[in-house]
């Protein structure tokens, strides 16, 4: 069995230890240890009270998750929860660090809660498909009250110990919890008042009894902030049960009801396949696990533009001093401006106080000369993708930065290793693709170039750990895996407007497929100059799925900058607004490239973006420029805007059977005769043997597989 409590007892106080390192989740052996130490303290009549908490930085962090969907071994945690709620002697957990979802369940049946200062608490259960299933939709709403528990419930919210405190879920603060709460509970045994159950705690449920803005409010933040899930009507639906039914474990057998329904849900699947996703991309296949890890004290950011300043932001907000240089001083005025408003609109929001913004601002400094990022153990550069300029740059970062600093590049599709040909020091060259705003965006793409070192590797993947990111480490190719999967995506969009539909057709069937933006909606937010300045830089045709695009771009419609795109736009806003007038330009093209526009259904719109996507993926696999199928649904999640309760592109095909992706594919092969379609080799051979889309081949020679072919990303969009 996973995990065991230690057991003693301490003047009287029987001390019950989870002890299931790293965070004490609630393993089999956990359960049972529980089980038979509340059964062991009861027995001894010398037992006052018991204090239960856990070993080192956590209380219990949740359930075991890799235990959901199997047979339970031991005691279950129902069986626990019982007997820790119904004790004959009072229970206190002394929550000493993390409390989350089974965690906090824990707590919730114990008589009392007292947390440690920097303790905090959670039900995120709805971040993996699922709802609190071990009574906390129906005991947290006793304490903090319906409204309040749902928001925590719906949004997955760690709430620190002292707004704990103020919501009424733990009793008490302290700065050595174990030893108070053995006190405490000491003299709660001593007097003679009736211990509570959180149970019987129901006026909060009565007083919310016919008021329906409390369920009304939670269904609107569900329907804004957990768009197509599934299991956030479930809670709401619980704790409806709680407010409304007498009996508390009537309540209980509900939401047992409405967890089992999770459960079975394929959104569970899809959203605990992320959950471990993420934690697998951290690991590199071939490197070692003892690779040393280098000390970043220092950061360097060249360019104070938006993604200088979100970068900039990002190591702030990690306590990592951050040095920005620009060559323009009104540009570096004007970035660093930017960056301090962000903060000043953090503490009018009351995310951070005032003097937290300047604890954190204080870690930004500026100049203009490279010789002030010489001291940095990193510079990043965040300049715009200019292979060119980013030559030059890196020869100055290579003069003035100090030996065995890393190099970065923070590009969304340049060649890593012909920017660091032009160092001394190849091996410590990377490609650090942060997605706009960088501050607020978890996705990192990381790029090993030809000569990246292990160390050098291990430590970005360190850095996007302390930086909060999914980072997600790619060969260097071209798009490497996010962009280049776009690449296909945003095309067949364009080609399915050549051919009939029109664009808020489009974004509407893949917004309601789950996509957090459709492809034009996405594209007019990029801006549709781009490609198109650098095509007719090159004086290169428009290919035939930028044609539509590149004409609007000459008719000044270059998306929200310039007010109208696909879509018109209101002066300072950034909702789309239809634009029929562009639909004689669509019918102009159309008709110029041999197409007789048609009607297309939705199931086409959304079968030919994602099977493009999932193609391509598949590609991206078995060239080895992904680790795992994983990494590429972790940055379309990330960084993309794919559902996470899809679970990416590449578990969707896995859900769809990948017999079913290749029927598709060929259909679509044959209707539009676009090799887009043209099944890959990975898909086609684990069909056929009935696989999965699981791990990637061992990567080859990358020259040989990969080539890096240098024509532009810009010029292809």
């Amino acid at each position: 069995m996973k995990g065991t409590v230690l057991y003693e007892v301490k003047d009287n106080v029987a001390l019950l230890t989870v002890d299931n390192p790293p965070v004490n989740p609630l393993s089999d052996g956990v359960r049972t240890g529980l089980y038979e130490s509340l059964t062991k303290a009861e027995e001894d009549d010398s037992v006052l009270g018991v204090v239960l908490t856990g070993n080192g930085r956590a209380f219990i962090a949740g359930a075991d998750i890799s235990e959901f969907g199997g047979n339970v071994e031991g005691v279950s945690l129902n069986e626990v929860f019982q007997k820790l709620e119904h004790c004959s002697k009072p229970v206190v957990a002394a929550i000493n660090g993390i409390a989350l979802g089974g965690g906090l369940e824990t707590a919730l049946c114990c008589n009392y809660r007292i947390a440690d200062k920097s303790a905090f608490v959670g039900l995120p259960e709805v971040n993996l498909g699922l709802l609190p299933g071990g009574g906390g939709t129906q005991r947290l709403p006793r304490l903090a009250g319906p409204s309040k528990a749902l928001k925590m419930m719906l949004t997955g919210a760690h709430v620190p110990a002292k707004k704990a405190l103020d919501m009424g879920i733990v009793d008490g603060i302290s700065e050595d919890v174990v030893n108070e709460s053995i006190e405490f509970i000491k003299n709660k045994a001593d007097s003679n008042e009736e211990h509570p159950k959180v149970r019987d705690l129901n006026s909060k449920m009565i007083e919310a009894r016919g008021d329906d803005k409390v369920l009304l409010e939670a269904q609107a933040m569900a329907s804004k902030g957990r768009k197509g899930q599934f299991a956030p009507g479930q809670i709401i639906k619980c704790v409806e049960a709680a407010i409304n039914i007498d009996d508390f474990d009537e309540g209980l057998k509900k939401e047992g009801e409405y967890f089992l329904e999770c459960l079975m849900h394929p959104q569970r699947e899809a959203m605990i396949h992320i959950f471990f996703g993420e934690r697998a991309a951290s690991k590199i296949s071939d490197v070692p696990k003892e690779t040393n890890v280098m000390d970043i004290k220092k950061a360097g950011i060249i360019g104070s533009g938006t993604m200088g300043g979100g970068i900039a932001m990002c190591f702030a907000n990690a306590g990592i001093p951050v040095h920005i240089i620009d060559q323009d001083e009104e540009n570096l005025k004007r970035g660093v401006s930017v960056i301090e408003k962000n903060y000043d609109f953090m503490v009018n929001k009351g995310r951070l106080s005032p003097e937290q913004k300047d604890a954190v601002f204080g870690l930004v400094s500026s100049s203009l000369d490279y010789k002030d990022v010489s001291d940095c153990d990193i510079v990043i550069e965040a300049v715009y993708e200019n292979l060119e300029l980013k030559h030059e740059i890196f020869k100055s970062l290579d003069a003035h930065v100090k030996e065995g600093a890393i190099l970065a590049s923070n590009t969304s599709g340049l060649d890593i290793d012909s920017i660091a040909s032009v160092t001394n020091r190849p091996e410590l060259v990377v490609g650090t693709h942060f997605f706009s705003p960088a501050n607020i965006m978890r996705l990192l793409e990381v790029v090993r170039g030809e000569q990246t070192s292990d160390e050098t590797l291990a430590t970005i993947m360190a850095i996007g750990k302390r930086l909060k990111k999914a980072a997600v480490v790619s060969l260097n190719a071209p798009g490497f895996i996010g962009n280049r999967m776009l690449f296909g995506y945003t095309a067949q969009a364009n080609m399915l407007l050549l051919e009939g539909a029109l664009p808020h057709q489009i974004d509407q069937a893949l917004e309601s497929f789950g996509l957090n933006m459709g492809p034009f909606r996405m594209m007019d937010l990029v801006g549709l100059d781009l490609g198109w300045r650098a095509r007719k830089l090159s004086g290169k045709e428009s290919p035939l799925h930028a044609k539509i695009g590149d004409e609007l771009c000459e008719q000044d419609r270059y998306g929200q900058k310039s007010g109208a795109g696909y879509y018109n736009y209101s002066e300072g806003s950034r909702a789309p607004n239809p634009a029929p007038e562009n639909e004689a330009v669509y019918e102009k093209i159309s008709s110029e490239n041999g197409f007789t526009r048609r009607d297309i259904s939705d199931e086409e719109i959304v079968e030919r973006c994602i099977l493009a996507l999932i193609n391509e993926g598949a590609d991206i696999l078995s060239e080895g420029v992904a680790q795992r199928a994983a990494d590429i649904d972790v940055v379309y999640i990330n960084g993309y805007g794919f559902p996470i309760w899809r679970g990416g592109p590449m578990h969707h095909a896995n859900a769809m059977g990948l017999d079913k992706v290749i029927e598709k594919l060929e259909k679509y092969r044959e209707i539009t005769g676009n090799d887009v379609y043209k099944p890959s080799e990975m898909l086609v051979n684990l069909a056929k043997d009935g696989g999965k889309l699981g791990e990637a081949p061992q990567k080859g020679d990358r020259k040989e597989k990969l080539g890096f072919e240098m024509s532009s990303v810009a010029n292809n969009f």
